[in-house]
């Protein structure tokens, strides 16, 4: 899938554009931007003007701690043009999958986030995609509908053990981050396609263990700190948000990783 002629002249980038290894592999690069599809306008036009200062803001610091990729508007100053949204490249980078460091990225990143935008922004609770009807399911807002005999079941043993623990305070937090952390040319984090929730950071770390565990290779001792209390709860929402988003989950798998609680 390549960006047609209109959206690469919206974004003034040379017509010749290269794909991107990566992600889910749609990502292209056409100058010195990443042109991702799919991507909503509506999320856009909020996120982006919070994600954008906030990324000059780390490239300023010194030293920096992480950095988050720019978004870049069109020539007309929208931010999505035809479903595609446009990041500024930077050269030299390589994927993260050191979980310390993943980790302690989002816990920088959530900090950063939760002082800059106190409020939900609006209408980041009504999205209609599959991603956000998980989110609901696994903080009990609605319920499982038209799942598979074998996701319902794994979905109805995990809402077995939930309680009402706090996971803490709602904010601003990115839900994916593992994949989504790079290592910039100097070592520094670089924080890409920001999945915007307003959810407790807690339940965002979740996520991104159980994802480093599912894909990633991490250690499964790392379940030891998730057994018990609070980040037992997150990660019973986060196996559930994720089980309910893929589009073809290995049920089995969300079931070694969810019970080998060591």
């Amino acid at each position: 899938m390549k960006p047609s002629a209109r959206v690469l002249d919206l974004y003034a980038v040379p017509e010749d554009s290269v794909p991107l290894v990566g992600g889910q592999g749609q990502s292209v690069l056409a100058g010195d931007l990443v042109l991702s599809p799919g991507r909503s306008q509506h999320i856009a036009s909020w996120l982006n003007p919070i994600i954008a200062p906030l990324s000059v803001e780390l490239d300023h610091e010194r030293p920096r701690s992480i950095r988050i990729a720019m978004p870049i508007p069109t020539r007309d100053l929208q931010w999505v043009a035809d479903g595609w949204g446009a990041t500024r490249f930077e050269p030299g980078t390589r994927p993260c999958t050191d979980l310390d460091v993943l980790l302690a990225t989002g816990r920088l990143l959530h900090a950063r986030l939760a002082a800059k935008v106190t409020t939900a922004p609006h209408g980041i609770r009504h999205r209609d995609d599959r991603w956000a009807t998980a989110e609901r399911v696994a903080f009990g807002e609605s319920q499982p509908t038209g799942i598979p005999t074998a996701v319902g079941a794994l979905v109805s043993r995990l809402m077995a053990e939930l309680d009402t623990t706090s996971l803490g305070p709602e904010q601003l937090v990115h839900g994916d981050l593992a994949g989504n952390v790079l290592l910039d040319a100097s070592g520094i984090p670089f924080v890409i396609d920001v999945s915007p929730y307003w959810r407790p950071a807690l339940w965002a770390e979740a996520v991104c263990v159980l994802d480093a565990l599912m894909w990633m290779g991490a250690d499964a001792a790392v379940l030891r700190g998730w057994s018990a209390g609070a980040r037992r709860q997150a990660m019973l929402r986060a196996a559930m948000f994720r089980v309910l988003s893929d589009v073809d989950p290995d049920v089995s798998r969300y079931e070694r990783v969810v019970s080998d609680v060591p």
